[in-house]
């Protein structure tokens, strides 16, 4: 289930198999290669586009099985102005022309791809070639030259080049068969792949880029829908989420739209709108996606780049749905949730504190069951689909929380799209998991600054710090509404707050509230610019809360209270080798231990 080398590339990989193989040499300080082939051919190796060559040169040889003394590196291409060269030339027995291959560095755009594409053809066409190959990064496309005419481009793609000499095969990709399995890939590949997938679909701004952001969702949807669902796909058949041997854009689009109906139907709470997109567009998304094995790619390669790429395309617009990641961690950290405890954010946006909660208990089971297994994969996969939930207000984050969820490998069906301040027994008509007194632990960080008024919204009147106002502000009213969700005497939060609550004269009547309902076990202040780069301004600090049992009494209890000046990252948002919050968790374990009669912590 885990991928040790998740950091190495699949080019790496295909470096050192040519490497020990014999057929590649590349310097010590990795500035040249040699290819050992019909003539061997020396060249810098710190090029992007020649660690992309090397790759594909490694894998026709090994396996593809094309002996490397049939394979020749930058071929002068005759009857071509001006004078043009093949990246790689592979030849027949009998040395006529079999296969022309143009490499590019991973990531070029769909323009660039496409001009590739006309330059591998030019090379083909000149050379007589049989077939062309197109590779750019983890995105491929093969053709059959021979049998078209020059000018098509469509019905001449195939979903890979002949093994050894031999036929094309129907698809590349067949479950369960070692040798045609889909590929894990890093982090940056993983990242790039989906960047490249957005790019397609938002085709140079003709969509919103979160518009966009939902169309490729829907595609990754299905593809994990295809790996994981034996329903749609069984092993020993071909993957759907693939291009086959001389498929339109049509039939590709209405494959994939039959797998989309067929998960909707099945789980219509992650998206109810149907694939808006051009078949020729999903077809492009499948050459970028189609290779990648989603389930495989261990958890943490998969968190950040989904991560790393939701925040490209929401931060600025809906910067608030983002908590930094550090902030995150060091909540949950604090709170030590254990695989038995039912977690909650009532205002969850894309999940970060969801995730991190599952990814703690991932952790102590990885302490618990070091040799991994079934119990390992038990105690930390049934408290990410059993004990996580989250409410979110706004319908697409909702949505996106969710595909991160299913990225992570489940839980998404206890997420839900409502304002988490309407009354419970209404949330509860939604979701019956939601309920009064039932949470173990909350981590949250509530919108800041909007009003709720008592014209537009009548559950004002429901809440103690709400009641006989004609206006409230959403932050005080989730301090109220978390304590609704907690069970007494156990119940605890980590809650984020503008310092304004803890320090303005006005708002005494919340601090007195937070004082008879609540033990205040921690305040944690945070920098100025802690949310500065997510589009928000505002000076807050961490609070960590208990809820009283009803009549407890508490007399006079210490408080851990600390300022964290450095958090990881600085005001630009760049990484900030310095993290004060490290050491204030170190301490607050120390000050637990230390305070006698501590109650509840």
């Amino acid at each position: 289930m885990e991928n040790k080398n998740n950091e190495e590339s699949v080019f790496t990989k295909n470096h050192d198999r040519g490497r020990n193989a014999k057929i590649i040499s590349i310097s010590e300080d990795d500035s040249k290669i040699i290819y050992h082939c019909k003539k061997d051919y020396s060249t810098s190796f710190k090029n992007p586009e020649e660690k992309v060559r090397a790759s594909y040169f490694v894998e026709l040889v090994l396996d593809y099985l094309y002996p490397n003394k049939n394979i020749d590196i930058e071929v002068t291409v005759p009857r071509r102005t001006p004078e043009d060269r093949a990246d790689i030339v592979v030849y027949e027995e009998d040395g006529s022309e079999y296969l022309v291959v143009e490499c590019k560095k991973d990531g070029i755009t769909d323009a660039e791809f496409k001009q590739a594409i006309e330059q591998a053809f030019g090379n083909a066409n000149s050379l007589r070639a049989k077939f062309a190959s197109v590779v750019a990064g983890i995105t491929r496309t093969a053709f059959d030259v021979s049998g078209f005419k020059p000018s098509e481009r469509e019905k001449n793609v195939i979903s890979d080049i002949p093994e050894k000499y031999g036929r094309t095969p129907k698809y590349k990709f067949i479950k369960g068969e070692d040798d045609k399995e889909l590929k894990e890939v890093s982090r940056e590949e993983l990242i790039r792949a989906l960047e490249k997938s957005h790019d397609t679909v938002w085709q140079g701004g003709k969509l919103a880029p979160t518009t966009a952001f939902d169309e490729v969702s829907k595609l990754l949807f299905c593809k994990l829908q295809d790996e994981k669902e034996r329903t749609i796909t069984k092993k020993g058949d071909p993957y759907k989420f693939q291009i086959g041997t001389h498929e339109t854009p049509e039939e590709v689009s209405k494959r994939i739209g039959d797998i989309y109906k067929y998960a909707k139907q099945k789980d219509s709470e992650v998206f109810k709108d149907d694939i808006k997109l051009d078949p020729k567009v999903i077809y492009s998304v499948i050459e970028h996606l189609q290779s990648i094995n989603f389930s495989k790619t261990d958890l943490d390669t998969k968190g950040v780049a989904f991560e790393r790429f939701m925040e490209d395309f929401f931060k600025g617009k809906m910067g608030q749905f983002f908590t930094p990641r550090e902030i995150i961690r060091f909540c949950v950290s604090m709170l030590n949730p254990q695989e038995d405890r039912l977690v909650l954010d009532p205002a969850c946006g894309s999940g970060g504190f969801i995730l991190n909660s599952m990814d703690y208990v991932r952790e102590l089971a990885d302490k618990e069951y070091p040799k991994k297994g079934e119990e390992h994969y038990r105690m930390w996969h049934d408290f990410a689909a059993n004990n996580l939930y989250g409410i979110e207000i706004n319908d697409q984050i909702a949505r996106v929380c969710k595909m991160n969820m299913i990225i992570h490998d489940d839980g998404h069906t206890n997420i839900i799209s409502t304002d988490g301040l309407r009354a419970i027994s209404e949330i509860t008509k939604i979701h019956q998991g939601f309920g009064r007194n039932k949470f173990d632990l909350i981590l949250t960080n509530p919108p800041f600054g909007a009003t709720v008024k008592s014209t537009e919204k009548d559950y004002l009147e429901d809440y103690k710090l709400g009641k006989d106002k004609k206006n409230q502000k959403t932050e005080i009213l989730f301090i109220e509404r978390c304590l609704h969700f907690l069970k007494p005497g156990t119940g605890k939060m980590a809650i984020v707050l503008p310092d304004g609550i803890l320090t303005n004269s006005s708002l005494q009547y919340v601090r007195d509230f937070l004082m008879e309902e609540t033990q205040i076990e921690a305040i944690i202040s945070l920098p100025q610019f802690v949310f500065a780069h997510f589009g928000a301004g505002v000076k807050a600090s961490l609070v960590f809360l208990r809820k009283k049992k009803q009549e407890e009494k508490l007399g006079n209890y210490p408080i851990f209270m600390a300022i964290a000046d450095h958090i990881g990252y600085d005001a630009t948002g760049r990484k900030d080798p310095l993290n004060d919050l490290d050491t204030i968790l170190k301490e607050y374990e120390r000050f637990k231990r230390n305070s006698k009669g501590y109650g509840g912590c």
